[in-house]
């Protein structure tokens, strides 16, 4: 196909014809000559190459045609910010965590490297504990970074600092830094300056708003409700429910009022919700209310020779309960009567049980019979209850002993549930009770359970985990099962436990039972688990941590 330009309209021929419109000149070429006929006289084996000679006329007119505009005003600068700067060694960490990348492979055996970015969280929660100012040369990809992963963005942010921000501005991709700020990045204004509160109130864009809800909650929850209440009859229903989630920060007696005349709302999510709110308040009327309809549901049969709880569930979900909260439709194949129950025991405040089963402790009541297959349904709403109200108490009481034979305790009926009692606990609390289920139960279930107990893990806990993947691999078990523990080992052992690893990363003797390369798998993951280790103290000594 020839390419060699047209010639040139000589003088007193007609005129070159006018240059057909950019779009129409892509649209054929992406189609094809032989698919849709070009603008111009050319066609059939001259089409493709007067096509190109019309795209160059058309590129150096575009390129020509361009006016000269005003300089655009210089942005201001980036605020100074005054923390420290990095030690040069940790700035080099910092480099070499966010140079690495995620394979792009389809998973299998990770080898014994440690993963750089999965450290990147911790290191980034050391250096704001530190106070480190980020190096500003490393911004544009911490924020990358952070645009590509969303559980990096409020370290990512802290550590950036107010540059951040003003490249956000700068950069349409890195406008997630924006959202997140309070105010989207905006100044917001003091308690006393009211009328500016006022003005940002009523003018503001809806995250602003909810940022000057937030801080003012903070700050005065008093003139934070007193705000809200202004302009709430007017307000969109989607925006009543975030407005009233702000109220959980701080939530006292003297949100009462504002709370039950929420349970007239039109909008039953913000019913709902301002239902919740109000149970947390065990002194509250709906707290009152609920603790009379599950009261009189539940009662101890003292008639047996083993004292034994009866329940008797709702016939009825009635007006009242509907305005408390309690939704009336259960889900598809949720019994009514036990769906309604459970709604009235979790709202109930749980130190009336005390008062209403006999004095009993949380320990004593939980371990009382139910009667007619109600003990999973009752126990559950306790569950939901103790961690609705942090009450470690009742929390300790449904998890039982972590050594019992029965891993779900006498309460908790999965899971989930355990680890969002455990969550009710102190840390060390926590620690020692975990500790004590992997080393009664193994790992096997343990994985949701380790999620929620503090980094790094308590001694016990880090000895307890080791162990349990000694014996693992001792036994030749399956060893790709164990990944997810493993990869949380990396994060969050004490380093201090990588000297006790040392043993464990030879190739072990295989069992004849055990599957096929499993001894080499263990000894991979375990020194890729001691280099982390070692990678992750020295991360600690470069920031200036002990």
């Amino acid at each position: 196909m020839s390419t060699s330009p047209a010639p040139a309209p000589t003088p007193g021929s007609p005129a070159a014809p006018s240059v057909a419109p950019w779009e129409e000149l892509v649209t054929v070429a992406l189609l094809g000559t032989d698919r849709r006929t070009p603008p111009g006289p050319a066609s059939g084996r001259e089409a493709p190459a007067a096509l190109l000679d019309t795209a160059a006329v058309e590129t150096v007119r575009r390129r020509a045609g361009l006016r000269p505009a005003r300089a655009a005003a210089r942005p201001e600068p980036a605020a100074a910010d005054p923390r420290p700067q990095l030690p040069p060694a940790a700035a080099r960490r910092l480099s070499m965590l966010l140079a690495d990348r995620p394979g792009t492979g389809g998973g299998g055996r990770r080898g014994a490297a440690p993963d750089l970015m999965e450290l990147l969280p911790q290191w980034l929660s050391l250096a704001n504990a530190r106070g480190f100012a980020a190096p500003p040369q490393t911004l544009p990809t911490l924020l990358d970074a952070a645009r590509g992963r969303t559980d990096l963005r409020p370290a990512v942010l802290t550590f950036a600092g107010p540059r951040a921000l003003w490249l956000a501005r700068l950069n349409p991709d890195w406008r997630f830094a924006l959202r997140a700020a309070p105010g989207g990045g905006a100044e917001l204004p003091l308690p006393q300056e009211s009328d500016r509160i006022r003005q940002l109130w009523q003018e503001g864009l809806f995250a602003e708003r909810v940022a000057l809800l937030t801080t003012l909650r903070a700050q005065s929850p008093e003139t934070a409700r007193e705000l809200l209440a202004t302009t709430w009859a007017t307000e969109r229903a989607e925006d009543r429910l975030m407005f009233l989630d702000s109220l959980r920060a701080g939530l006292a007696a003297a949100d009462e009022p504002f709370l039950e005349q929420s349970l007239s709302d039109r909008s039953r999510n913000v019913r709902a919700t301002a239902a919740e709110l109000l149970s947390a308040l065990p002194e509250s009327a709906l707290a009152g209310r609920m603790a009379d309809r599950a009261g009189s549901c539940v009662a101890v049969d003292r008639t047996r020779r083993v004292p034994t709880l009866v329940v008797e569930a709702p016939h009825e979900c009635d007006a009242g309960m509907e305005r408390d909260g309690v939704v009336a439709k259960a889900p598809a194949g949720r019994g009514e009567r036990s769906w309604w129950l459970g709604q009235l025991v979790e709202a109930a405040p749980l130190g009336t049980w005390q008062d209403r089963l006999g004095g009993r402790t949380p320990e004593e009541v939980v371990a009382l019979p139910v009667a007619d297959d109600w003990r999973s349904e009752l126990h559950a709403a306790w569950c939901r209850a103790a961690v609705r109200q942090r009450d470690p108490g009742w929390s300790r009481a449904l998890l039982g002993s972590p050594s019992a034979p029965e891993a779900g305790g006498p309460g908790a009926v999965s899971l989930a549930e355990r680890a969002k009692l455990l969550a009710t606990l102190g840390a060390a609390e926590r620690a020692d009770w975990v500790a004590g289920f992997v080393a009664t139960h193994g790992l096997s279930e343990a994985f949701q359970l380790l999620g929620v107990c503090a980094v790094p893990w308590a001694a016990p806990l880090g000895r307890a985990v080791v162990d349990a993947l000694n014996i693992a691999r001792d036994a030749g078990s399956y060893p790709w099962s164990f990944s997810g523990v493993m990869g949380l080992a990396e994060r969050c052992l004490d380093p201090a436990e990588a000297g006790r690893l040392d043993a464990l990363t030879a190739v072990p003797d295989e069992p004849e039972d055990a599957s096929p390369g499993a001894g080499g798998y263990w000894a991979e993951a375990f020194q890729r688990l001691t280099t982390t280790l070692r990678l992750r103290a020295a991360m600690r000594e470069e920031l200036g941590g002990p």
